[in-house]
């Protein structure tokens, strides 16, 4: 018997929104490769398949979304893989008076993923978007996250000052393991590009 498909679940003050398992990287310190099925926000992320637009929209209709501070489209793929479903959800959403602060939290690597500018589907829908930096340069970057495509730090970095344009809050965030120096070099390239920085607790399992 099959279980049920985790769309939505909370972590913190926050709604988080499962929408893909497709990932465009290899991230050597993703828990997607530990053998963690995502428990340490709930009992598993891996989905069988990937709901429709229409599923996710009613497992989020489902929740009170006054409890939580934030609509965070993350779970355990890239969402960007979604934007245009996820566009299409958080439409419904706001036409339905939802006035949620909503983020995605994303790899930045969209426009890669769909071969066009992602950036202004982002405009009206999100106030947040997290970009994760990850290292201070291109060589470091490519090791850590093994990605599907040539040039994505780049990319990375081009989404970050672009979509700026579209939604008022964007972040770029590290790990806090890769030591002070290194934490300090990239709050050097996300201030070269405007953004906001933070840098993040890692979490092992």
């Amino acid at each position: 018997m099959s279980m049920p498909m985790t769309i939505t679940y909370t972590h913190g003050d926050n709604l988080y929104v499962n929408t893909t398992n497709r990932c465009d990287f290899a991230c050597t310190f993703c828990l997607r490769h530990n053998g963690n099925n995502g428990s340490i926000y709930t009992d598993n992320l891996w989905l069988e398949r990937e709901p429709t637009k229409e599923e996710i929209l009613a497992d989020i209709q489902s929740r009170d979304l006054n409890q939580y501070a934030q609509l965070v489209f993350c779970g355990f793929g890239e969402p960007s893989y979604r934007i245009d479903d996820i566009g299409w959800v958080i439409d419904q959403l706001k036409a339905q008076g939802c006035t949620s602060f909503i983020r995605m939290d994303t790899n930045g690597t969209g426009c890669q993923i769909h071969n066009r500018d992602i950036c202004p589907d982002f405009a009206n829908r999100f106030d947040m978007v997290s970009i994760s930096l990850n290292a201070e340069t291109a060589e470091q970057y490519d090791a850590i996250v093994c990605s599907d495509f040539t040039g994505s730090y780049e990319a990375m970095l081009a989404f970050a000052k672009e979509i700026q344009k579209y939604v008022p809050h964007v972040l770029m965030t590290v790990v806090d393991v890769i030591g002070e120096e290194a934490i300090e070099k990239c709050r050097a390239v996300c201030d070269s590009v405007g953004a906001d920085f933070r840098v993040r607790a890692y979490i092992a399992e």
